[in-house]
Formats: C-alpha cells, sequence, structure tokens
C-alpha cells in the first residue's frame, strides 16, 4: 500500500515539464555564475570593460602582451555567456508558455541578443590577435593602418552587434518577462519588479555606448557596473526560482 500510495511522486518527478523546469533553472544559475567567474578574470587580467573605451595604442599592445592566456580568457567569456541561450530556449516549455505571444517574441529577441554578443566576444578570438602583432611589429604605416582596421571592426562588431544590439534585445527579453511574471504570477512577483529595475539600469549603459558614436552623448559611468552586475544576479535569481518551483512540483501539492 505504501508503494502505491508513493507512485504519483514518481510520476511527477518524472513529469516531462518538471524536468525541463530543472534544466532551464540549473543552466540559467550555471550560465549566471560561470560568466561571472570568466568576466571577473578578464577584468583582473586585462582591465575589461574599462578597456574598451581606449585608443588601439593602449588596447592593443596590451591585448598582446596577455598572449594565449587572455585569447582563451576571451573564448571562455564568449562561449559561459553563449550557454544561457539554452535556458532562454527553454524557458516558455518550462513555464508553461509556449504559445504566449509576448513570451514567444521575447523569447526570439532574446536568443538574438545572445548570437549577437557572442560574436562580440568572438572577435577577440579570431580578429584581434592578428590586428594586435601587427601593430606591436609594424612601422609606423603599419600602425596606421592598424588603428583603422581596429576601429572600424571595434565599433562594428563591439560597439553596434554586441554592446549596442546584443543589449538592448536581452534587456528586451527581461523586461517583457518581468511583466510576464508581475501579471501571472508564475514566478514571485518581486522578481518581476526586480527585472524592471535591473532592465532600466542596464538600458541606461547604452550612453556610454552611444557616445563612442555621438560625442558628448550624456554618459552615466556607474550605469554599466551597476546594471550588467545587477542583471546578472537577477539572471542567477531567476534560474534559482525556476528550480524552488520544480520541486514544489513533485510535492504534495503536485501529487
Amino acid at each position: 500500500m505504501h508503494s502505491i500510495l508513493r507512485k504519483p511522486d514518481i510520476m511527477a518527478a518524472s513529469h516531462p515539464q518538471t524536468k525541463t523546469l530543472r534544466a532551464t533553472g540549473a543552466l540559467f544559475v550555471v550560465s549566471a555564475l560561470a560568466f561571472a567567474a570568466a568576466a571577473t578574470t578578464l577584468s583582473v587580467s586585462f582591465d575589461w570593460p574599462d578597456i574598451l573605451r581606449e585608443p588601439p595604442s593602449v588596447v592593443l599592445p596590451a591585448f598582446d602582451a596577455g598572449g594565449a592566456g587572455l585569447v582563451w580568457t576571451w573564448f571562455a567569456t564568449a562561449w559561459t555567456y553563449g550557454l544561457l541561450a539554452v535556458p532562454i530556449l527553454l524557458l516558455p516549455a518550462a513555464l508553461g508558455l509556449r504559445d504566449h505571444p509576448a513570451m514567444r517574441v521575447a523569447t526570439y529577441a532574446g536568443a538574438a541578443s545572445v548570437l549577437l554578443s557572442v560574436i562580440g566576444f568572438l572577435r577577440w578570438v579570431f580578429v584581434v590577435p592578428p590586428l594586435a602583432a601587427s601593430y606591436v611589429t609594424g612601422d609606423a604605416t603599419t600602425q596606421a593602418a592598424v588603428d583603422a582596421a581596429w576601429t572600424a571592426q571595434h565599433q562594428f562588431g563591439g560597439a553596434l552587434l554586441g554592446e549596442h544590439l546584443g543589449q538592448l534585445l536581452v534587456i528586451g527579453w527581461s523586461m517583457a518577462l518581468s511583466v510576464i511574471i508581475l501579471r501571472s504570477g508564475i514566478l514571485p512577483r518581486w522578481l518581476g519588479a526586480a527585472g524592471l529595475i535591473v532592465s532600466i539600469l542596464y538600458l541606461l549603459n547604452q550612453g556610454d555606448i552611444l557616445a563612442t558614436a555621438l560625442p558628448g552623448f550624456p554618459v552615466w559611468d556607474l550605469a554599466g557596473l551597476l546594471g550588467s552586475t545587477g542583471w546578472g544576479l537577477w539572471v542567477a535569481a531567476l534560474g534559482v526560482f525556476i528550480l524552488i518551483r520544480s520541486t514544489r512540483r513533485t510535492g504534495p501539492a503536485a501529487t
């Protein structure tokens, strides 16, 4: 009789949506923590992201001096962030929102944002190393040519694709998800409110990006630090509460 009573628990625990919830929550936490570790290493070893606004005469010699270790750090930073695309794509199914139109659009935007950001990060693996090597070994003419090439790829692949479009799309994803949480209560509503706050802070970092093309554009220096850090913590919290939701599906209420 005891085994018969326990059988629904086992069935609930093996429910496909419960498994998807667990995988989604775990991947949000893992991707947030892994990217934080890689980004911290990059910040310590290469003064990232502040160095992004320095001229080529500062960036390229510093990059070349970092050697293969710095290239692998950029590689790790790119793909730990790229991991975020998986839970973003799984989230609608995990929360039972596959047919929710706003969630569908937000998911496409979130996945596209990760792709654009990964492209921006991987420039430092496949594009910047030969530029840096040519700059530090070249004469004045070579350095002038590399300077122009660096600026072009940095503004296109970095400022435009990775920072502007990548950040805007992922902010759109987190804001849409936060509104859905607030309206539905599918996760704690304070999590939705926190998501809106950190997303707005992160959005203010666009001033720093636009200033690279429009000198004099208003910039709040703390927006990048507060916005990106707060957003990363929110993603980790999102994963934790999805995991909590998955455990409740296997408890007495689920049976």
